[in-house]
């Protein structure tokens, strides 16, 4: 699959006109807990000629392209859409740019934009994004006695990164149990995670589950705390023209 993706890259860049300079996995794989049959979610940062910037008007900065039966799910964002959404430590751009999992970088580029996201990182900014979504899964899972894991591993990896926001100053890892290593959580708790995630490689994505109380109440009291803890985190220390001047010398 990765030749076929990388193939669908080649392409991608000669029929739009781009230049690629990330091209990563995210979703489930990249997270570390993907099912059999989990698609593939390639996410993509790319630029354009020099020109394209030069205009009155600013054109689709955005693509979304799918293969073999929507198995291969490409999409992404132009650089300069993707150093805007870094100014506000947007937690996508976050976890991409951290991805295990490359298809094809520029190794200059991902090194300086991993630095300077050191910068600009909001835990203030990262705790909301996680904290909907968090409060968003749980809900769902709660309102059903059956639960696809998917949708499970959602909810308790979003709770897990508000954790990390409210206890650590670095960046949440893309990766669960990097998160899941980094924080100080009861063994019964992480060993049963564990065990949910040996049984997601084995079913596939329409297997139902019920139950984990246990790991449920977890959740909420993750929730509970991030509601009441989040205000008073730091903001963002990064500068604007950090930003400019990497985006200028990206665009060289």
């Amino acid at each position: 699959m990765d030749d076929k993706i990388k193939k669908y890259l080649t392409a991608l860049e000669k029929e739009k006109g781009i230049e690629i300079l990330l091209a990563c996995e995210t979703g489930s794989r990249a997270w570390g807990f993907p099912s059999p049959d989990s698609d593939f979610d390639v996410r993509v940062i790319y630029k354009h000629p020099t020109d394209w910037y030069l205009s009155l008007t600013e054109e689709k900065d955005t693509l979304e392209c799918f293969y073999e039966s929507r198995e291969i799910d490409i999409s992404g964002w132009d650089v300069r859409k993707c150093l805007r959404l870094l100014w506000k430590s947007n937690a996508s751009i976050l976890e991409r740019i951290q991805s295990p999992i490359i298809y094809d970088a520029d190794q200059n580029f991902l090194a300086e934009i991993n630095s300077i996201a050191q910068n600009t990182y909001s835990r203030i900014a990262t705790v909301h994004h996680y904290l909907s979504m968090a409060k968003k899964s749980l809900e769902e899972l709660l309102s059903a006695h059956d639960y696809k894991l998917k949708k499970f591993f959602y909810a308790i990896r979003a709770s897990v990164a508000c954790l990390w926001i409210l206890q650590r100053e670095e960046i949440p890892p893309i990766e669960f149990g990097k998160m899941l290593e980094g924080l100080e959580i009861s063994h019964d708790l992480t060993d049963r995670i564990y065990e949910l995630i040996t049984l997601k490689s084995t079913v596939n994505e329409t297997y139902l589950h019920h139950g984990e109380q246990e790991l449920i109440s977890f959740m909420k009291s993750c929730i509970s705390k991030a509601g009441l803890e989040s205000k008073n985190l730091p903001s963002s220390k990064g500068s604007m023209s950090e930003l400019n001047t990497f985006f200028r010398n990206t665009l060289g």
